[in-house]
């Protein structure tokens, strides 16, 4: 190690970290919509001792960092992140089921809670199927349907963030809206524990089919996005309002709002975050103009003017 290390590159060569550092790495490499320039490091952190030893160095070093799942909400600008991307691995990634909860580390896939919970015969996650992404992330953003939120699932979520250290916090202690939630910027979600309840099997296979179905046909579920894009107005959506204005199959570089769902920004291929910046500017201005609505933005932006947040 050089003399004039920094204590965050000196933890991150030491052989005792329990993670797997890339530094300059392609976000376009980690997020579904393919797009992002390099975080200075994306590191993967296997344990709780790797993640809180990493964000405390962050933290006293005045270094950004987030937190990035499968990275299904979240835009990276074309320049990159100065700062540190962290993905949960192994000690994250487990499902348990006890006492009719499951405990899910926050790196496990919502879809997985969704088969394990089919798999046992088990309801009240069907709303999820076909969602993308993990646990943590969809508690973030309180994931969910027009008419089911995976709050109502949740009994409690182990946090940690700097000065604070590790809490466990009651599910109805926590503040949960429409696609939010009153955990903190720089609050790392580690674990969740979700009720669930037996249920029919045919009944849940048949809701599960029902509700992927209706996904398929209505988002372009196959082609990179991050999934929608604004928050819905309250007593509309924003697809019917892009609709109405004539906005779908606009085209900015490679990126195009979705012929198949207003509220869908795709990459057609080779779009940059500027392309998407600007078809979401685009829409904000047409429905600000037609409908005095301000559209808020669902989606996460990163490195945008220095920030991790938007």
């Amino acid at each position: 190690m050089a003399r004039h290390a920094s204590p965050l590159q000196s933890l991150l060569v030491d052989d005792r970290f329990d993670g797997d550092v890339y530094p300059n790495e392609p976000m376009s490499r980690h997020t579904t919509y393919r797009i992002g320039g390099p975080a200075r490091f994306f590191v993967r952190v296997n344990s709780v001792g790797a993640l809180t030893g990493l964000i405390d160095v962050c933290v006293a070093e005045d270094v950004p960092w987030f937190m990035v799942g499968r990275g299904s909400n979240v835009l990276v600008a074309d320049e990159g992140f100065a700062g540190v991307a962290v993905a949960l691995g192994r000690d994250f990634r487990t499902t348990r089921f006890e006492e009719g909860r499951f405990l899910v580390g926050a790196g496990a896939t919502l879809s997985s809670v969704v088969q394990e919970a089919f798999r046992r015969n088990l309801g009240g996650f069907e709303f999820a199927v076909g969602t993308p992404g993990t646990l943590g992330g969809a508690l973030r953003m309180n994931a969910g349907s027009r008419d089911e939120w995976i709050s109502s699932r949740v009994v409690s979520v182990t946090t940690y963030r700097p000065g604070r250290g590790l809490a466990r916090l009651r599910g109805d202690d926590i503040a949960w809206g429409y696609r939010t939630s009153s955990f903190a910027d720089d609050e790392a979600i580690l674990e969740c524990e979700l009720s669930a309840e037996a249920a029919d099997p045919f009944a849940v296979r048949d809701k599960m089919e029902a509700n992927l179905a209706r996904r398929q046909q209505s988002q372009p579920l196959a082609e990179p996005t991050c999934g929608s894009v604004f928050k819905n107005p309250e007593g509309t959506s924003v697809g019917r309002l892009i609709d109405e204005l004539g906005l779908k199959g606009t085209v900015c570089g490679g990126a195009c709002i979705s012929e198949l769902h207003g509220n869908f920004i795709v990459n057609r291929g080779g779009a940059t975050a500027t392309d998407v910046r600007a078809l979401m500017e685009h829409v904000r201005h047409r429905v600000r103009e037609a409908y005095g609505v301000d559209l808020a933005c669902e989606v996460r932006l990163v490195g945008f003017n220095g920030s991790a947040r938007g």
